[in-house]
């Protein structure tokens, strides 16, 4: 069983180290927190899946919540950065909430979240992948919305990748073993 936590920039090549790191398993399950997948990815995963005789099963606008951990081998998780967005934009929260309290409340929630899909992966002993952007190497962004993003995905990745057996970072689509 192990827990894997690839993190890196924009397009730098996560989901499909992912994808090809899986591709000849089978029981694979891809959770995919954006509402459409990635179309080159899409015919990635299509084209390993027939040609490697397997099925996986692929699930968009998903959550940890969501996820059917137990009936999997093998999950993708892809990504932590939507999914923040995601939470964070359905919280409804005005620039005046966005407080230093509040970022530790939507971060621990996030990380528990998180936490309980660890936990029924572990308890299974499937192998998952989280996929996640990297906040790090960018600029010092001056709106409110997204020093926000930022602060919360920068510490929701810490805890996710402590936690984690393997981490890696991706950059210009080749990926490093940091842990």
């Amino acid at each position: 069983m192990k827990i894997n936590f690839i993190t890196g920039g924009v397009s730098s090549g996560k989901s499909r180290w992912a994808a090809t790191y899986f591709q000849a398993c089978d029981n694979v399950l891809y959770l995919c927190t954006s509402d459409k997948m990635d179309d080159e990815l899409a015919e990635r995963i299509k084209w390993a899946n027939e040609h490697n005789f397997v099925e996986w099963v692929i699930e968009t606008s998903a959550s940890p919540s969501s996820a059917e951990a137990d009936k999997h081998k093998f999950i993708i998780f892809d990504d932590l950065a939507t999914y923040t967005s995601k939470y964070i934009n359905a919280l409804g929260l005005s620039a005046d909430q966005m407080t230093r309290e509040k970022k530790v409340e939507v971060t621990s929630l996030i990380v528990d979240e998180m936490e309980d899909l660890i936990s029924k992966v572990q308890i299974n002993g499937s192998n998952l992948t989280i996929i996640s952007s990297e906040v790090s190497f960018s600029v010092m962004p001056q709106d409110t919305e997204q020093k926000f993003f930022r602060d919360v995905l920068g510490s929701v990745n810490q805890r996710i990748a402590n936690s984690s057996t393997d981490v890696y970072m991706s950059v210009s689509g080749i990926q490093f073993k940091i842990k």
